[in-house]
């Protein structure tokens, strides 16, 4: 395996392994375990670096696996998580936190698409899971990675 193949294979993993861990461990211990008035705040304010953790790795996961000579099937799923992540951290989450915080000053006409936003952005992250779960089982597989010239294996 040559230096591409082992890098695509970290960040690959460390773009799963990283949203796995932010959504079944970190965010459910955060509301379970501070009080709601400081978890709300806190996790508002790790939000964009979680996303930039997506958009960094799946952007970097893409030009490693294009250097190391990867097909299409691994490419552009994690070229789309990357950019999903952009689009999820600069334009869906400060539309969210804009109305969230119109909730909470008491416009009750906020509430609707606050929501309507906040089942989006869930429903984008989850598919990123997948995706990044699926890519790298795909780049997991024997006969997936690309061949290393000159190898006997």
């Amino acid at each position: 395996m040559d230096w591409f193949n082992v890098a695509t294979t970290l960040a690959l993993g460390a773009l799963f392994g990283g949203m796995l861990m932010f959504s079944a461990v970190f965010a459910p211990l955060v509301f379970t375990k501070l009080p709601m008035e400081h978890a709300g705040p806190f996790i508002r304010a790790v939000f964009p670096w979680y996303y930039l953790y997506i958009v960094v790795l799946g952007l970097l996961g893409t030009v490693l696996a294009a250097l190391a000579g990867a097909n299409i099937w691994v490419l552009l799923p994690t070229a789309v998580v990357g950019l999903a992540g952009v689009y999820t951290r600069q334009v869906l989450m400060p539309q969210i936190n804009a109305l969230r915080d119109r909730e909470l000053a008491g416009d009750k006409t906020a509430a609707a698409p606050f929501n309507a936003k906040h089942r989006l952005s869930v429903a984008i992250n989850a598919v990123q899971l997948l995706v990044a779960g699926a890519v790298l089982a795909y780049w997991a597989y024997p006969g997936n990675v690309p061949p290393v010239p000159g190898f006997v294996g």
